[in-house]
């Protein structure tokens, strides 16, 4: 009997692990695919990658998962139903005290969608602000901390300080050895990125550097969001392409073929014993 008992929970165990293991592609692809997501966000795919874009970054079902700033809820429709069985999903959005608008605005209708779907019902809100609102999650809880297209805002708002401000939440929210994630416009390496600074555009090296002072080790960079195509110097900075077109009809054609921005992709990792 006791053989058998040990047998009995060994089986039990194996199909336990195989299922918090389900293949993490599997789980993206079906998530990118379901009808939850709008024709409208379907249709970003060919320029946000975010099946290869969240592999590359090590996502695995049975992780706690924060996403800085979730806006609309773009990659909330992909992370949410991925991690809802096995793992843990935080949407650190606006503040909820914030008196600005537009801020306001983004966070009712965030707040409706999650009401509007059980893929939903296990997602975790908290609240971020650099220098204001820090407690993304609890500390060292976090195996991955992702951020699209939000630290050119920061530098924007808060000047250099509010990257860092940002950087020091994350590293605070990661556990030792969990990664971060960014995803930001690529500011080409020969511009003045004090110049560039109200275009949206960044330098993949000025990125890095910051955020190695902030702690972290870089561990791999990825052109998967790079577009070629994109030069960065554009009237209405990023916010001229696709999918604002802030220049309305006015060329909008040539800025429909050019896509969405170029865009580094870069991974890094909290060290082990920190």
């Amino acid at each position: 009997m006791p053989r058998f008992k040990t047998a009995l929970s060994a089986t039990l165990a194996l199909v336990l692990t195989a299922c918090a293991s389900t293949d993490i592609n599997t789980l993206l692809t079906d998530a990118s695919q379901d009808t939850l997501r709008s024709h409208e966000n379907r249709g970003r795919d060919v320029y946000r990658h975010p099946i290869d874009t969240l592999t590359f970054f090590g996502l695995e079902p049975t992780m706690t998962v924060v996403e800085i700033w979730p806006g609309g809820g773009w990659y909330t429709d992909i992370l949410a139903p991925a991690l809802k069985e096995h793992g843990m999903y935080y949407a650190a959005h606006f503040p909820a005290d914030s008196q600005v608008k537009y801020y306001q605005r983004a966070l009712y209708s965030f707040d409706d969608k999650l009401k509007s779907n059980q893929a939903f019902s296990d997602v975790k809100v908290s609240e971020f602000y650099p220098g204001t609102h820090h407690s993304i999650a609890p500390a060292q809880s976090a195996d991955m901390v992702l951020t699209f297209r939000n630290l050119h805002n920061w530098y924007m708002q808060r000047d250099l300080e509010g990257v860092n401000n940002a950087l020091q939440a994350f590293y605070t929210a990661l556990k030792p050895g969990g990664i971060l994630g960014v995803v930001d416009h690529r500011l080409p390496e020969d511009r003045d990125e004090k110049k560039a600074k109200r275009s949206g555009y960044v330098k993949e090296s000025w990125v890095i550097a910051l955020a190695e002072q902030a702690g972290f080790e870089l561990i791999d960079k990825s052109e998967i969001n790079a577009n070629p195509l994109d030069t960065a110097e554009h009237e209405k900075g990023v916010w001229t392409l696709p999918p604002r077109l802030a220049l309305g009809e006015q060329d909008a054609e040539k800025y429909r073929a050019i896509g969405e921005s170029d865009r580094m992709t870069l991974k890094f990792r909290k060290p082990d014993n920190k």
